[in-house]
């Protein structure tokens, strides 16, 4: 199906959220339509107008990595590395059979370690700067996450962070895809994390005023494409997957999920915050990655959408996608899976382009919960899968991740 020389397929999948902790409970739960919103446990929010996001309670570090070792990582780098280690566990991968000069790791994140700024911070104005950490560096840089994992395994091939806001987790997939297509590499262990629910991430988006502040029903506040959106819900996770070539995960006798056929990215050049609109520069990013993998719009049986529930992107995506899919945009279901688990950041792409792989393997598409009283600004023929999940097969599905900075980026996934 590809049109690259070369092919990339995915073999592994694993997820921290607050709905779930792996992907096949993640997307078991979806289908049902729970949510993973609920009442901020970890810090007082009795000063805030929001109270709420997508927290992950039940996480023990220690069922990963050991203690003393969790501690000299911030909470995304832990996510991240608790992450990679059920995608290697469920692709089957030995590291000790394989060169690992041609094995990388590539890992996106918005903020990176703000809770140990937050925390150090503190500490330098209570105790002067003897008081702060010497782990307070490697513990808050970005590139932690993919870092630790590399040093985990004993990998030697490309370690690179990507950070570009909520769009990071899929430009880091999508560079992955390159590099393994190049030959580069043979193996690339991608996605994205994110912990930025902490008081000053969660101040600043209230600052923001991008936040909905519906404390009297958590689990009702994430509402893409739904009248009654007030702001989209914040939220923490990380989502990793293992991209392999293809004839070395068939040599292996790997499973496969699905097989990455395109990518692309583009930018609003437009506004810091808002995105275009008319939705262009993020319908040049799906034409492009449809281009890429050499797959029609005809073709595509299901849309993960960016879809945080604010106006500005739900109205300026549904444009987008009519634009580039015409009259396929009314059969074609689009769903917003931040309806149940909110917005993770940098996190976010990868979490979705997972459940995209599950929805191939399941027939199953996962619905936009919420979606009570339909926004007549979004086009009220499309389907947004409200409510309940349905029945579909899938052979080709698209996720879109669209950031703060006027990021765009599409991956489209497919059947093998």
């Amino acid at each position: 199906m590809s049109k690259h020389k070369r092919r990339v397929v995915i073999t592994g999948l694993g997820c921290i959220t607050a709905l779930a902790e792996s992907a096949e409970r993640l997307f078991g739960a979806l289908c049902e339509g729970k949510s993973g919103v609920s009442t901020i446990e970890s810090f007082d929010t009795s000063a805030y107008p929001v109270k709420f996001g997508g927290e992950i309670r039940t996480f023990d570090t220690t069922k990963y990595i050991d203690r003393r070792e969790s501690k000299r990582m911030d909470r995304f780098t832990q996510l991240a590395v608790a992450a990679a280690m059920q995608a290697v566990d469920d692709s089957g991968l030995d590291f000790s059979k394989e060169d690992v000069s041609r094995i990388g790791v590539i890992v996106g994140t918005g903020i990176g370690g703000i809770k140990e700024i937050e925390d150090q911070h503190i500490r330098l104005l209570n105790g002067g700067p003897k008081r702060v950490s010497p782990f307070c560096v490697p513990r808050l840089m970005s590139n932690a996450a993919s870092g630790n994992i590399a040093i985990y395994y004993g990998l030697q091939g490309p370690n690179i962070c990507v950070t570009s806001a909520c769009a990071s987790g899929s430009h880091a997939i999508g560079e992955s895809f390159y590099n393994v297509l190049s030959g580069r590499s043979d193996i690339i262990i991608t996605g994205g994390t994110e912990a930025a629910l902490t008081p000053i991430g969660l101040a600043s988006f209230c600052a923001a005023r991008s936040l909905s502040t519906r404390n009297d029903d958590p689990a009702a506040a994430s509402r893409p494409f739904d009248k009654d959106r007030d702001g989209f819900v914040l939220s923490e996770g990380a989502g990793i997957l293992i991209l392999e070539e293809y004839e070395h995960a068939k040599k292996r006798s790997a499973e496969i999920y699905a097989e990455l056929l395109g990518y692309a990215a583009t930018d609003d050049s437009h506004h810091i915050t808002a995105p275009l609109p008319d939705g262009a520069g993020a319908a040049k990013a799906m034409e492009l990655a449809l281009i890429d993998g050499g797959v029609d719009s005809e073709e595509v049986d299901y849309i993960n959408a960016h879809g945080t529930g604010t106006e500005l992107n739900d109205i300026s995506e549904s444009v987008a996608i009519k634009t580039v899919f015409g009259d396929h945009a009314y059969n074609v279901p689009v769903s917003s899976t931040k309806s149940c688990l909110g917005h993770l950041l940098g996190a976010s792409g990868a979490v979705e382009l997972l459940i995209c792989c599950k929805a191939i393997n399941e027939s199953l598409i996962p619905p936009t919960i919420n979606l009570e009283n339909p926004d007549e600004r979004c086009d009220l023929k499309m389907n947004y899968v409200p409510l309940k999940a349905q029945e579909r097969k899938v052979d080709i599905a698209m996720s879109n991740s669209l950031g703060f900075g006027g990021h765009n980026a599409c991956l489209v996934v497919g059947k093998i």
